[in-house]
């Protein structure tokens, strides 16, 4: 099945020009391999959106690609006016209906400009960072630096994408309208200029450090500072760190993703933080206080008598910070009884003298022994 090229550049049938390339700049910032060194699905995406935009910025091609949903030459009699063409139909010759003899050309030929609506400045893409970090130090924060491939403004333009940094002069063939006419036969046609490709500035003017392209790809080592309280999917901007403008236009943001790593023995649900604590049956039984960590350091709890496993003593503003807000969650400690050793003599004739005295037998549902 042929592939959908509009649908490869994320723009509808029957776009301007100018949304295509505009399109496809964006799409080609993005996957560009030098800013995804050994990434193969971005350079497979890269070709994708470069055979798409070969096809669909020509007209003659994306007019056939229209036709007949595939690349390359016209069959004999398809193009316009031979049969299963779109001929002349609908178009009113005169100049009085909606539509003009000029529309037709301007379908086939870009027409009025079509580069000059994108030539203003345009503002940087934003990036993505993934970011692992530790669980404590989601909690509390960190200040760290991290290596980010971006586009930066061109050091030798300005980022204006301009040999002298400054302004662009007129099209010397168009005199700055992106218009021009073509002489076919005893015929003239109106269409972009063939000079400047309809943008309505001289085409010979673009830096040579970037191509005309405004930024080059660079490697920066940022600092950042991860707030108190992220969790895993949190995202941090640092403003005007994604890749630069385009034509003078300010740089997009860069969004760090958080990632956290797994703790020991803390757990995490939102603000709240969980940890299992063991307890001696002596301290089940009679009761007792006992030392608790928190991630704010170590607090007493107290155990009272008849204690059961799986019990949940809560702990108040010793959790995680609150996001958006002042303040912190709850911890909670959920102990366990852990066995005294089987191996002692003396603790295994007391446990004999226990089992005499002690109360019904759990397990029996009738209440007797």
């Amino acid at each position: 099945m042929a592939k959908d090229y509009y649908q490869v550049l994320g723009v509808a049938r029957g776009v301007a020009l100018v949304d295509i390339k505009k399109a496809y700049r964006k799409l080609a910032r993005k996957y560009h391999p030098d800013l995804n060194p050994g990434d193969k699905t971005a350079e497979a995406r890269f070709k994708e959106i470069q055979e798409a935009y070969a096809v669909l910025s020509d007209p003659k091609k994306r007019s056939h690609y229209d036709q007949f949903g595939r690349a390359g030459d016209m069959p004999p009699g398809a193009g316009p006016g031979g049969p299963g063409g779109p001929g002349f139909e609908g178009f009113d010759f005169s100049g009085s209906g909606s539509s003009t003899f000029r529309d037709f050309f301007d379908l086939f030929g870009g027409g009025r400009g079509a580069e000059q609506a994108g030539v203003g400045p345009e503002r940087g893409e934003d990036l993505n960072y993934t970011m692992e970090i530790g669980f404590e130090d989601a909690i509390h924060g960190v200040q760290t630096r991290i290596r980010v491939n971006r586009l930066a403004a061109c050091e030798t333009c300005g980022g204006h994408g301009r040999a002298s940094g400054g302004r662009k002069r007129s099209c010397a063939a168009c005199g700055g309208t992106g218009r021009g006419t073509v002489q076919r036969g005893f015929m003239k046609f109106s269409g972009a200029c063939q000079v400047c490709g309809g943008s309505g500035y001289s085409p010979g003017e673009e830096c040579r450090a970037c191509r005309g392209q405004s930024a080059v790809p660079k490697s920066d080592l940022i600092s950042v500072r991860i707030p108190p309280g992220v969790d895993n999917g949190s995202k941090v901007r640092v403003p005007g760190r994604g890749n630069a403008g385009r034509n003078g236009g300010p740089s997009g943001d860069l969004f760090i993703v958080i990632e956290v790593a797994p703790h020991a023995f803390f757990k995490r649900e939102g603000a709240m933080i969980s940890i299992k604590v063991p307890i001696t049956v002596p301290e089940a039984t009679l009761g007792a206080k006992i030392e608790v960590p928190t991630l704010w350091g170590k607090t007493t709890i107290r155990i009272p008598p008849g204690t059961k496993s799986g019990q949940k003593f809560r702990i108040k503003e010793q959790g995680a910070p609150l996001a958006g807000r002042k303040g912190r969650g709850d911890e909670y400690a959920e102990v366990y009884i852990v066995p005294p050793p089987f191996d002692n003599q003396r603790i295994r004739e007391m446990m004999k003298e226990l089992e005499q005295i002690s109360g019904p037998n759990p397990r029996d549902t009738t209440g007797t022994n």
